[in-house]
């Protein structure tokens, strides 16, 4: 299976808490709910669009708990997502949860880089990630993406956890797709392109720019 992360961003690159207030406050963060006013058509077309690949999911321990308190609620046979995330195996990065209660969970043990390795060996189109922030990064260091699909809305927040927190690993990416909504959403798409490429741009002898790559 190829392994895709999904995400909601603000401009600035903050994650927390984007549903609601209630989802994750850690730090003193007190602008939760900030995408809500920004879901219309678009924004649904485009995230149950990425659900279609899913085969299975992969998420962090707090993400999991904060889907798990909502999804299993939501029973609308025509919620693509919803009967996605609540009948596809769910495999969790934890080492404190030991009983999951949601549907087909399964807690991951072990060796992490090796756990998810072997899954995404295993046959199927994509093994997905939501949300988990810090996982993502625990991903990307260890180069186990092969998509990244952002969702990237029209606010900054100042304050809060972001994906791309100092240290990152650099990367480059490849643009698959991209989509913008009413609301002035935008879906992007990425596929890893390999380590980070760089150049120089220089003067030639004749006087012109020239990029070196």
């Amino acid at each position: 299976m190829r392994l895709t992360a999904t995400t909601f961003v603000s401009l600035d690159g903050v994650l927390q808490s984007p549903g609601g207030p209630e989802e994750d406050p850690s730090s003193g963060f007190d602008l939760g709910g900030w995408l809500v006013p920004y879901v219309d058509e678009g924004f649904n077309e485009i995230a149950g669009g990425w659900f279609e690949d899913a085969d299975a999911f992969l998420f962090g321990r707090k993400t999991y708990q904060i889907l798990a308190s909502h999804w299993p609620n939501v029973t609308d046979p025509q919620d693509q997502g919803a009967a996605k995330l609540n009948g596809l195996p769910k495999y969790v990065a934890t080492s404190t949860l030991t009983q999951l209660d949601w549907n087909n969970s399964h807690r991951l043990t072990g060796n992490l880089v090796e756990a998810i390795s072997e899954l995404k060996r295993q046959p199927g189109r994509a093994l997905q990630v939501h949300g988990s922030g810090r996982l993502i990064q625990f991903l990307l260091q260890h180069e186990l993406v092969d998509e990244l699909r952002l969702l990237v809305f029209p606010v900054v927040l100042g304050k809060g956890q972001r994906l791309f927190e100092p240290g990152v690993v650099p990367g480059g990416w490849r643009l698959v797709s991209t989509r913008p909504t009413p609301s002035g959403v935008v879906g992007h798409a990425y596929e890893y392109a390999g380590k980070l490429a760089v150049g120089n741009i220089a003067v030639n002898a004749d006087g012109k720019e020239e990029l070196q790559r």
